[in-house]
């Protein structure tokens, strides 16, 4: 189990992009990449992204999400499923706020179309060669 733990955990240091699920309102699932940013440790990641997009206003109305991060050249999944919350509170903008995003938001870190996504995970599935295995979040 602690190679499983250490594999699930180096992949999701490792990937570059995230894969984010979420239910729209007609209960249709959908998925969007975004980079893969930040991350406190494996129960609580961070998305940054537009407070008026689309997918901000869905996590307002269901907070029901996934994400996924993989490696295509070993064929190594992780399935991140839990809740996401949209963060506009200066605080959590600020620490995913880089140098240069001025050319996305004008008016900076409280500029009131930038926001951030907090996603709290309550379980993960990994596949990795033949072996697929769900874990709860707390046991890494």
């Amino acid at each position: 189990m602690k190679k499983i733990i250490s594999e699930i955990i180096e992949l999701r240091k490792n990937a570059e992009f995230a894969y984010v699920g979420l239910v729209n309102e007609a209960g249709i699932p959908q998925i969007k990449c975004m980079f893969a940013t930040e991350c406190e440790n494996m129960k609580t990641h961070y998305f940054s992204t537009n407070t008026s997009s689309k997918r901000a206003g869905q996590f307002l109305k269901n907070p029901k999400a996934c994400v996924y991060y993989c490696d295509e050249t070993n064929f190594a999944g992780a399935l991140f499923t839990g809740t996401m919350e949209v963060c506009t509170d200066h605080e959590t903008k600020a620490m995913l706020w880089h140098d240069g995003d001025e050319k996305y938001y004008p008016k900076g870190v409280d500029d009131e179309d930038y926001c951030v996504f907090k996603f709290t995970a309550e379980t993960v599935n990994y596949y990795h060669g033949l072996s697929n295995v769900t874990l709860p979040i707390d046991q890494l």
